[in-house]
Order: structure tokens, then sequence, then C-alpha cells
């Protein structure tokens, strides 16, 4: 449900995000008109939605439990059908709030809506059955309603979330006018297109793996494998964190730069600092391995045994995120350019990619050849974005560097596994003479940065 429900939210989000930044730097005397735009866009897609998928609940419910009805499919997808829109609905005022440079109040939102959905998941989960427990009135009122165990509690769970964020970004919301410029909606529309169609091939890339190991391996195999894939992706969410963070700073910080005298400089040693951050974060998490697999929990000590055996993919997952980081950051160049079309083109490769090789590998090697598989089509993509990039918007990128920082910390991520069986001591020396190393090395630039 959620791997098809980050693609819809791809579809809903219209790649409007990208655009609404895009069109406040062109368009700095009238902020209003933009914001306005941007939001009656996805105000309407989503309408549609929210009406098409109430419209043939049934079918879906019925397709998604493989042809078979059945009622509790058919509440899953009406939850996440306001779900989505709520979502959808929050994307134009949590740009907004990064534009204006008030990141305390989009934390403190995000903040509220991930406790608000721990809450929300422990007390239908956890409570309910305690208070069950307790007897007295508790049982009785419980019983015409409460169904112990039943996954659409998560669900609902989420779906509240969703709502009670959108509630409180009320006062953001009121201060739009839900109208249209024909001609600047035409233009952001073609804009946003070809970022639209980006972001479903990154989904693609993504989730699209986690959807066909069940459908490629026999039986109890598929489900048991995509177990531990989901289980050993938990240690790699971390720098998964990390980059999404970046990105939601750097995104409207690189739009409003770009005028600058020195923007392509600033960008190369964002670039710079960005890959040591990220490749630093990477060992970290690789040579600590042996106490952060606790993080990973199974119902008896055999099936928590079962998931560790899949640990040794952890290191290739954290550097697809790595490369995910740094083609977020070449992909600048597109958006700057307004040349959206060539995101459709890197992300339609790594999509193409991504759908073939899964096809041939997961058959044979399981959820290692799915990682291995986002691996290649990411580094493809950076390749080719790279290439491009030059071409149409030079940026002076250090590749030597840089590429050098990310082969010593494989080399060390290697040395960890392969040769010292994941030594904590041993591993935490190699990283800590890493740190200091890079940090003799740029000494003089962050002495700079720290001054300034």
């Amino acid at each position: 449900m959620y791997s098809w429900a980050a693609m819809l939210n791809a579809i809903l989000a219209f790649g409007m995000e990208t655009t609404y930044f895009r069109y406040l730097q062109k368009h700095d005397n009238n902020r209003a008109k933009v914001y306005d735009n941007s939001f009656t866009i996805i105000l309407f897609a989503t309408a549609l939605f929210v009406v098409t998928m109430h419209l043939f609940s049934v079918n879906i419910a019925t397709w998604l439990n493989n042809g078979s009805y059945n009622v509790d499919y058919n509440r899953y997808v009406r939850y996440f059908t306001w779900m989505l829109a709520a979502e959808a609905l929050a994307v134009i005022p949590f740009a907004r709030l990064r534009a204006e440079g008030r990141p305390i109040r989009f934390a403190t939102l995000k903040l509220i809506n991930v406790l608000t959905f721990i809450g929300s998941t422990l007390f239908f989960i956890v409570t309910i059955p305690w208070l069950i427990e307790q007897g007295g009135a508790y049982p009785a009122y419980f019983a015409s309603w409460y169904r112990e165990g039943w996954v659409g509690y998560v669900f609902l769970s989420n779906l509240i979330a969703s709502g009670l964020t959108l509630l409180l970004l009320l006062p953001e919301i009121v201060k739009l006018r839900p109208r249209l410029d024909r001609k600047l909606a035409f233009d952001m529309l073609s804009y946003s297109l070809p970022v639209l169609i980006a972001n479903i091939s990154f989904i693609i890339n993504e989730h699209i793996d986690k959807i066909m190991i069940p459908k490629l391996l026999p039986g109890e195999v598929g489900d048991r494998d995509l177990g531990i894939y989901g289980a050993v992706s938990k240690i790699a969410v971390f720098l998964s964190i990390a980059v999404q963070a970046f990105r939601l700073g750097a995104e409207p910080f690189f739009f409003s730069y770009s005028k600058n005298a020195n923007a392509r400089q600033t960008y190369a040693l964002i670039m710079d600092y960005f890959i040591i951050a990220m490749v630093l974060v990477m060992v970290g998490i690789t040579v600590n391995i042996e106490w952060l697999k606790y993080f990973i929990e199974g119902k008896t000590p055999e099936e928590q045994v079962q998931y560790w055996s899949g640990l040794h993919i952890i290191p290739i997952l954290l550097l697809n995120y790595v490369l995910l980081g740094i083609y977020m950051n070449l992909s600048i160049w597109y958006k700057l350019t307004d040349q959206t079309r060539f995101g459709l083109y890197i992300s339609g490769i790594g999509a193409i990619i991504t759908i073939v090789l899964n096809i041939l590998l997961i058959p044979h090697y399981s959820y290692v050849g799915a990682v291995w598989v986002t691996a290649i089509a990411y580094a493809a993509m950076v390749g080719t974005s790279y290439f491009w990039g030059q071409q149409h918007y030079p940026i002076p990128y250090r590749v030597g560097k840089n590429g050098a920082y990310i082969v010593v910390g494989i080399t060390i991520c290697w040395l960890t596994f392969d040769v010292f069986d994941r030594h904590l001591i041993i591993g935490n020396l190699l990283f800590i003479s890493f740190a200091l190393a890079a940090g003799l090395i740029e000494r003089k630039t962050l002495m700079a940065i720290l001054r300034k």
C-alpha cells in the first residue's frame, strides 16, 4: 500500500514543489500569484483524484486483493485516498515555509505529524488492548467496533496525522486565493510536467523492487526476503533522512542564490562538503553495525537472526543514498535552465535500468540483486546528469577529490565487513582516522567558512 501511495503522492504533487521555487525566483515581485496558482493546480488534481478513487474503490480493492473483493481492502483504499489528499494539499504550504526561511515552524509541524502518527498507532494497537484487559466497562465499550491486530489502524493513524497537519497549516492556506492566471499556470505546468514524470521514475527506482520481490520469488520465499530487505533498510534510513533534510534546505537555496555571480562556485563547494559529510555518515554507520543491528527486532530470536542475515547489504544501501544525494545536487542545472525535460530523460534511464535488471536479477539473487540494481541505476543517473549538465550549465565540481573520498569510504566499508569481520574497535579506528584526515585536508576552507 505504501509503495503504491508513494507513486500516487508524486502524481498528486505534480512536480509543483520544484516549480514553485523556480517561479518564485522568476516572479519575485508577485509571489502571491505564484502561490495561488501552485496551490490551485494541486487542489484541482486532488479533487479529481478523490472523486475517482471513491467511484472505483471497489474495483481497486478487488485488484489489490488479487481479484477477490474484501471489505477491509476497500477501507484501506479510502483511508489512503484521504491521507494522500491531505498530504498533497500540504505540499505548497510546506514549500512556502521553506521559501520564507521558517525552518522552526516547518520542523514543528513535521514533528507533530510523526508524533501523532506514532501516538495514534500505539493507542490503537497497544493502549486499547491494555484497557480491555483491565476489565470493567472497557471490554463492552470496545467490543462493538475494535478489532485487535487490525493493520487498518496503522493506515487510520496515518490519516489522522495527515489531517491534523493540514489543519495546522490553515494559517498558510487562508493566505491564498484559489485562482488561476492562465498564462502563468500554463508556463508552470509546462515546467512541472517533466518534473512530475521524473519524480514518478524516481519513485519507481526507490520502490519497484519491493513490489517485484514477492512477485518474482516463489511463495513464502518472496515474503521472507522482502521482510529481511525491509528490516535491514531500517538501519540505512539514518542516511536517507540526512539526504532528505539536505534536499529540503538546499532546493530553495539553490534557486534563490542562482543570480549571484559566484553561484556556480558555491554549488561546487556545497557538493564537496555534502559528499564528505554523507561518506562520513556512511562509514560511521557501517563500522557500528554490530550494535546498530539491535534496532532490528524480530518476534522471536530466530526471526531476528534471520533478519540479521541481510546485514551485508547495508553498506550498499548506504552508498545508494550517497549517490542519490549527489544526483539531487547535480539536478539543479536543468531546473535553473528550465530544461526539466532532461530530468525526465535521466530518471527514465534510471527507471528502465531498474525494471529490466530487477526482472533479470531478483529471481536469482533476491534482495541482494535488487540493492545492486539500485546502485547501478543511481550511478547511471549521476553520470548522465553530470555529462549533460557540464554541457548546458557547467559547474566546476572537483570530480577527482570527491571521487577519492567516495573510494576511500567504500574501501573502509569493505575492510570492515570482509577483512575485519565487523570488528567494532578496528572499524571505529578506521572511521576516526578517515574523519581526522578529511578534517586536515579541508581545514583551510572549513576555517574560512567558520570565520564567516
